[in-house]
Parts: structure tokens; C-alpha cells; sequence
């Protein structure tokens, strides 16, 4: 199925009320299910070239913003990857109840490989781009002087006094696009309006703490412990030029590809955010995908 362009439209926003807070999220087509999170620091906006051509080619297409990040409540809480599950199987038993599948970016697509894994009878298959090995580095991934520059770095940003005066100076717009420049391969998709959906919620109340509490949380379960619990067909996509989560940490998922429905597609000359620094690509591996399940 290719996606019918001349039926293209803008995704609706709503909201829905999760443990009392306010959890923002779009929706947009008919047809089956597909659930999209996104990485640290984004929000559903960064799924914005990709939701109207997935609800084109005839698929109900819901993407969220995490409690914490974009439009969503930002609450004083220890943030977890557990904390994200349980919110993602909450929203799917309110509003979808059907087997989906999930797909995600960075921490997105670790949490939507957590699903797979913890709860396959709602899922109907994954798809990761650029997958996150953890929430954080884990203290035997660093050597000894790292791993004492990062506890210096733990308690900086928990400091209630130098913590919000770090995460002012690391959302300045000059910042954001700095960091964006050294993740995307293409300067070009660095735009004004990539800025502005990253910059604008971290304005929000909140915000600083829960960039403290993420970038303090536990690490969470690896990709190399989940994906053996996973039966349901999986897309890897990966940009080749992710100097974050670099495609030489991709290998567990290209010796899957004998033995398992895993398929693994690398994307040259693009960043650790395929789907929004190279959408035509992405978009028609995931519908030519898609067409293969059995939905």
C-alpha cells in the first residue's frame, strides 16, 4: 500500500489524565494501530512528517508525549523507564485495545522494546530507530576517570541551586541547535521549527527537575536482556552517522536477523533521529514493512 498523499492531514491533538496528570497526545487516520514515542528531550511533534503519511497509507497513528516531556504534565517524580511502561500500557488499554505496533526513537525505542518483551499480547510487532541501550550509561559501560566525571556531574545537576542554572544554560536555543548539529547529519533539518518544539516545553514549570531526575535515573533493562523475550516481527533502523547510540552498538540485532523476524535496515548519511532528519526514507521502509505483517 503506498500512501495516498492527496488524503494527507493534520493530526488532532488531545488530552487524557494519567495517575491526575495531563498527558498530551495526537491522532490522526483509520485502519490499524501504531503507537509512536519519542526520544529524551522530544515530544509527539518530532513524529510531524511521519504521522499524516503512515495515516495515508491506512493506519490509525497515535503518538504521545511522555509524562515529563512536550505538552504533557511535568511533575515532581523519580522518572523511570518502569514509570514510562506502566504509562504506555495504561494509554493502550484506554484507547487502543487492539494489538499495535509500537514504534520509537532513542529512550522511545528501548521503552516500545520493553513492551514487546514485558507485554506481547498487545503488540503486533516493533519498529526501533536508533534504539537507546539504557536510560543512562550503566557504571561498567565507563572507565574509571568517566565514571568519576559523571558522579561529579550526578550531583551538579541534582543541586537545587547550580541544577537549574546547568539546565537554563543547556536549552538556550544557541545550545539546542549546537547539539542538534553534532546528532543530525543533514544541518538542514536542523530548522527553526526543531528548535522551537524542543525549546518551548522546557519553559515549562517542572522541567528542570525532570531533567535532573532523567538524566540521574537508573539505567534500566538492555537491549541485549529484552530482545530474547520478544516474538513479535521487529524494523531496525538505524542512521549510520549516530555518533549517540552509534551503529557498531546495532550488532545484537544484526545477528538476530537469521534466527528471528528481525529485519535490519541501516540509513546512510543520517543521525540519530531518521524519521525526522530523513522522513521519505523512513516512512516508506516502515509502510513497505508493514505490509508484510499480518495485521
Amino acid at each position: 500500500m503506498v500512501a495516498n498523499l492527496d488524503k494527507i492531514s493534520t493530526p488532532e491533538k488531545l488530552a487524557w489524565n494519567w495517575r491526575g496528570h495531563r498527558i498530551q497526545y495526537t491522532v490522526i487516520g483509520t485502519g490499524h494501530p501504531l503507537l509512536l514515542v519519542h526520544g529524551f528531550g522530544a515530544s509527539s511533534g518530532h513524529w510531524r512528517k511521519n504521522m499524516p503519511v503512515l495515516a495515508a497509507a491506512g493506519y490509525k497513528v497515535f503518538a504521545i508525549d511522555l509524562l515529563g516531556f512536550g505538552g504533557s504534565d511535568k511533575p515532581p517524580l523519580d522518572y523511570t523507564l518502569d514509570l514510562w511502561q506502566e504509562m504506555l500500557w495504561d494509554f493502550w488499554a484506554d484507547h487502543i485495545q487492539r494489538p499495535t505496533v509500537f514504534v520509537g526513537n532513542s529512550i522511545g525505542g528501548l521503552l516500545c522494546l520493553m513492551i514487546l518483551a514485558n507485554y506481547p499480547e498487545i503488540a503486533a510487532g516493533g519498529v526501533l530507530l536508533n534504539c537507546a541501550g539504557g536510560l543512562n550509561h550503566r557504571p561498567n559501560e565507563l572507565n574509571f576517570p568517566l565514571r568519576v566525571m559523571m558522579g561529579a556531574f550526578t550531583r551538579i545537576v541534582r543541586s537545587r541551586l547550580i541544577g537549574p542554572m546547568l539546565f537554563n544554560r543547556i536549552r538556550q536555543k544557541k545550545r539546542l541547535r549546537t547539539t542538534l548539529y553534532q546528532v543530525y547529519c543533514n544541518r538542514e533539518a536542523v530548522t527553526d521549527d526543531l528548535i522551537d518544539l524542543i525549546y518551548e516545553p522546557s519553559c515549562d514549570p517542572g522541567a528542570a527537575q525532570v531533567f535532573a531526575s532523567v538524566l540521574t535515573a537508573p539505567p534500566g533493562p538492555s537491549p541485549s536482556e529484552l530482545l530474547p523475550k520478544v516474538q513479535t516481527p521487529l524494523l531496525v533502523l538505524w542512521g549510520e552517522a549516530d555518533p549517540w547510540t552509534p551503529i557498531t552498538t546495532a550488532t545484537i540485532y544484526q545477528q538476530l536477523t537469521a534466527t528471528h523476524p528481525v529485519t535490519f535496515i541501516p540509513i546512510p548519511d543520517t543521525g540519530h533521529c531518521p524519521h525526522d532528519e530523513n522522513p521519505t526514507v523512513v516512512n516508506q521502509l516502515i509502510i513497505q514493512w508493514l505490509e508484510r505483517l499480518t495485521l
